[in-house]
């Protein structure tokens, strides 16, 4: 068509090839096949620092207490600090008041000296949890006159990079952050794709990652 009122230009647009786009879509498979296979181990990044304080969320079941017990043994940690907020009303968990209380007393039912675990509450929070346990454990430490230069977190699996994360963020350069991360038991790290529980938890943390690396801003103390 001639009659274009000069609105209109002819341009030519290159297009890739058969070959071209064979190349892409490898590409491209390549990259989703290293997200599969990548992402797993750089959210359960396990980092522990030597000597320091070994935390908890007191959440952690019991068979994951032993295992910070165990670990609390082979790092010869100077003590072990279980976190966590308010205990729901109705729970069956309500005698102890907070999922921190809560923890402590697990990790002294299995066996570890009671002088070596403490306590130390939140309160609720329906967001940024983690940084407010942080928060609250930084607090609780300068209020006891506890000096502490490193502290390594007992984290959940694919939790446990954002863990550490705004654990140093809360910190800054107080302290230096190590963290020990678990294996998830409800399924196959390694194939965490080919089930609804893998999916959801790696999926989640990566958007929770990614808000707290880019988005979210510690408020002020």
């Amino acid at each position: 068509m001639k009659l274009s009122l000069g609105l209109l230009r002819r341009r030519e647009c290159v297009v890739p090839t058969l070959r071209g786009w064979f190349a892409i879509l490898l590409g491209f498979g390549g990259l989703g096949v290293g997200f599969l296979l990548g992402i797993y181990p750089f959210l359960a990044v396990n980092d522990p620092k030597p000597g320091g304080i070994l935390v908890v969320e007191g959440w952690v079941s019991d068979g994951g207490m032993m295992k910070v017990i165990e670990e609390f043994h082979r790092g010869r940690y100077d003590g072990i600090y279980s976190t966590g907020g308010p205990v729901d009303a109705g729970s069956p968990l309500i005698i102890y008041k907070t999922i921190a209380e809560y923890g402590a007393a697990i990790l002294v039912s299995l066996g570890c000296d009671p002088k070596v675990v403490h306590a130390v509450p939140t309160e609720r929070m329906v967001k940024d949890r983690t940084y407010s346990s942080a928060v609250a454990l930084k607090q609780w430490l300068k209020e006891h006159g506890i000096p502490v230069t490193t502290v390594n977190l007992y984290s959940a699996g694919a939790h446990s990079r954002r863990s550490r994360l705004l654990f140093q963020k809360a910190f800054g350069d107080e302290a230096q952050i190590g963290v020990v991360a678990t294996e998830h038991t409800d399924f196959d790290p390694g194939r965490w794709w080919t089930s609804s529980a893998g999916f959801r938890c790696v999926t989640d943390e990566v958007i929770a990652y990614l808000y707290a690396r880019f988005i979210f801003r510690p408020t002020t103390e």
